[in-house]
Order: structure tokens, then C-alpha cells, then sequence
């Protein structure tokens, strides 16, 4: 008996174990005519799988199901395959990376796009921006980790990488666009590299990245459904009743009202941000002269504050690129704060290990409580108030703002801005 895979032809689970078996030479064929809702529903497919969810993988021995389980099953007849990698430590960092594209890409990328379509838990915007921070938090440390790599596991492709890719499939062709991939290049790079390799062109083909996010999908429920209760003895108090009910359904699926940021409720400021951002990013000449002088005069200590951070494992900073590519993360991770926040971070000397420095300004008197719960490198630093009476305070403020250089005695690898 062939192996045979029950799902649909465009299941991005099924392509799991449909390009694992390219890359094994193993034969699996895809069950003809499959129709969701009807073939899942058939007591013979209920005895393979009783929740009746696809995929499922029938074979010799019995059935499959969990589309990871099936991908698994597929890579492991063939013995001593690269799939796998070459090592202990490689075949344990595969299994990582597919956990990861299970619980964070998966998982974060079904929490903002299910809603939208009107699976599961009813759209709330207020719990999709939660989401969407959610899953930019997964997909920056995934682009880190790309930064630096080709592909997720060794120097080929592997099982981590067909997981990986079938699950950001449905991200990139329903919901991603590219204004928002653009924050995550080296995922960019590496999901088109992997959907254009010949075995994966050969299962999924052709991909088109979402031109726009879906918009909401209504979760009414079906006409037939409110027709099946009993009928009233007067068909009067049906009229009157009917139109209450379809109001009431339609104000429990409006979206709430998006609540607001705690650092929107502060009192106002003198110190306009944007206008800020806008002298830093015009001055091109006497910075000091402009753009320094600006900022003291634009400066709220009441509504603002200023802090320098340092990175706590600078020692680590030995590849000159790898710590460039650790700082531009943390600037992508800190989107969620841009309205809130300038910075800038120095990469500091000639040789290794490197220094990473930091300046922010940060909207009220304490860094918000929302980027460290949001930010996982907020913890990677330490940070210091600064003391704006303190004139040596002030004038490393100067430098850090200026890039000047050297900075503290040392030349400047690199300097970034958030803004």
C-alpha cells in the first residue's frame, strides 16, 4: 500500500510532508477530489483521525495524523537523511526550530489572522494589536537568527526549514504584506528563497504576497440557523422581536473601542516629539549649533526622560556584523514604541569584543512598562536615568545624539537612530 496523504490540494500542513517526501524520493500520493467538511466528515476518515482535522497520512502500519508527526514519518524512511542534519546537536536544533515555527509563527500568526476571517475567537481590536506586537516579537528574533544564517539548521536545507516555510506561508499569501515583511528582511530573504527552491516550487508553486490585510469577515450566523427555532403563535411578535435580536448581534461583534496607551492619559507636553524627529532628521550642518541647542530647548523633563543603557554582555561582541545585526533587531523589536520614543545606539570600537551604548528618550518619567513586557532586550541592557543637572550627564547626551567621534576615547563601528 502507497502512502496516501488525506487533505486538500492547497493545505500549507500538507505541503509539510508533500515536500519532505521531493527531498526523501519518497512516494505519497494526495487523495483525489478531497473535499473539507465532507471527506473529513466520513466514518472511514473519522477512524483515522476522530476530531475529522487534516492532514492525515494512511499507511501499511496505520494512520497519521498532526501534520508535524506526518512530515516526521516521511523524512525518517529514508535512513541518513540530511533532512535531519548531520549531528546530535543538529537534529536537536531542528526539532527547536520546528517547536518554534509551532508555538510562536503558527500559533502568533493565527491569533491575528483567524479573527479577521471569522474563525474562532470574534474580532476585538484592541486583542489584534496585542497580536500583531505578538507576532512582530517571534518574527524579529527569527530575523536575527537568519541575519547570519542561510537557512535555520546547517549549511542545507532541512526539515526545520519546510516547517518553518509552511507555516509563514499563509502569513505572506493572506495577511503580510510587504510593508510589513519589510521590517523583517532576512525573513523576507529567506522565505522566497525556500518557496523558489525546485522542491518546494514543485508542491506549493506559485506564491503572491497579500496586497492588503483581509478585511474583518462578519460572524452573523447563518439565516437557516435563526429559521430552525419554533415559529410563535403570533406572527406579530416575531416582526417585533426579530429586529431587536439582529441589533443585539450586530453590537456584541463590533469591535470595542480601542483602549487607550497609559502614556496617552499623561498630561500634555511642551515638547512635541515629531517636531523633534524632524530638526534631528533635516539638520544636515552645525548639528550643535541646531539640532543640539533644538532639543535642549524643545526638552520636557516633565513629560520626558532620558536614559542610557548599556549592553550587559558586551564581551560576547566579537563579530562586528553579528553585533550590528543584534542592535538593528532590537530597533525593529521597538516599533511598538515609536510613537513614544527616540533613540540612538552606538557600536563602539576598532577591534572586538564591541561596546553597545544606547540613548532614549522615553515619553513620561519611567521607561513604559509596555516595551519591557513586549521587548525581550530591554532586559539584555542596563539602564541609568539621566541627571540633566549633571553637566557631564548632559554633554554624553550631546555626543550620543551627535555620533560624535571618538566617543569616550573610542571610533565608532556604527550608529543607529530610532525615530
Amino acid at each position: 500500500m502507497a502512502l496516501v496523504l488525506h487533505s486538500g490540494a492547497g493545505n500549507k500542513n500538507a505541503f509539510k510532508a508533500l515536500i519532505a517526501a521531493e527531498y526523501c524520493g519518497v512516494k505519497v500520493d494526495l487523495v483525489k477530489d478531497f473535499q473539507m467538511g465532507v471527506s473529513n466528515k466520513t466514518p472511514q476518515f473519522l477512524k483515522m483521525n476522530p476530531l475529522g482535522k487534516v492532514p492525515v497520512l494512511e499507511t501499511p502500519d496505520g494512520a497519521i495524523f498532526e501534520s508535524n508527526a506526518i512530515a516526521r514519518h516521511v523524512t525518517k524512511l529514508k535512513a541518513d537523511n540530511p533532512l535531519y542534519g548531520s549531528s546530535l546537536i543538529e537534529y536537536s536544533r531542528i526539532e527547536q526550530w520546528m517547536d518554534f515555527a509551532a508555538t510562536e509563527i503558527d500559533a502568533g500568526l493565527a491569533r491575528w489572522l483567524y479573527p479577521r476571517l471569522g474563525f474562532g475567537i470574534p474580532f476585538n481590536a484592541a486583542m489584534e494589536e496585542f497580536a500583531i506586537n505578538y507576532f512582530k516579537r517571534s518574527l524579529g528574533a527569527l530575523n536575527t537568527h537568519l541575519a547570519n544564517n542561510t537557512y535555520l539548521v546547517g549549511q542545507s536545507v532541512t526539515l526545520a526549514d519546510i516547517v518553518m516555510t509552511c507555516n509563514l506561508y499563509m502569513g505572506f499569501a493572506r495577511i503580510m504584506t510587504k510593508a510589513f515583511t519589510s521590517e523583517f528582511p532576512h525573513v523576507e530573504r529567506y522565505f522566497w528563497t525556500m518557496v523558489n527552491q525546485p522542491n518546494f516550487k514543485k508542491v506549493i508553486g506559485e506564491v503572491k504576497q497579500a496586497e492588503a490585510v483581509p478585511a474583518v469577515q462578519s460572524q452573523k450566523k447563518a439565516p437557516a440557523k435563526e429559521q430552525a427555532k419554533p415559529k410563535e403563535a403570533k406572527p406579530k411578535e416575531v416582526k417585533k422581536e426579530a429586529p431587536p435580536k439582529a441589533a443585539e448581534a450586530e453590537e456584541e461583534e463590533a469591535p470595542k473601542p480601542k483602549p487607550k496607551n497609559p502614556l496617552d492619559l499623561l498630561p500634555p507636553s511642551k515638547m512635541i516629539l515629531d517636531e523633534w524627529k524632524r530638526l534631528y532628521s533635516n539638520t544636515k550642518t552645525n548639528f550643535r549649533e541646531v539640532a543640539i541647542k533644538g532639543f535642549w530647548d524643545m526638552y520636557d523633563p516633565e513629560g520626558y526622560s532620558l536614559w542610557f543603557c548599556e549592553y550587559k554582555y558586551n564581551e560576547e561582541n566579537t563579530v562586528s556584523f553579528v553585533t550590528m545585526n543584534k542592535v538593528g533587531g532590537f530597533l525593529q523589536r521597538m516599533d511598538l514604541a515609536r510613537k513614544y520614543a527616540f533613540g540612538k545606539m552606538l557600536v563602539i570600537g576598532e577591534n572586538p569584543p564591541f561596546k553597545v551604548k544606547g540613548l532614549w528618550l522615553f515619553r513620561g518619567q519611567e521607561i513604559p512598562q509596555f516595551v519591557i513586557d513586549e521587548c525581550y532586550d530591554m532586559e539584555l541592557y542596563e539602564w541609568t536615568k539621566v541627571d540633566i543637572s549633571d553637566e557631564v550627564q548632559k554633554e554624553r547626551v550631546n555626543a550620543m545624539i551627535e555620533d560624535q567621534e571618538p566617543f569616550e576615547g573610542e571610533p565608532l563601528l556604527d550608529a543607529k537612530c530610532f525615530k
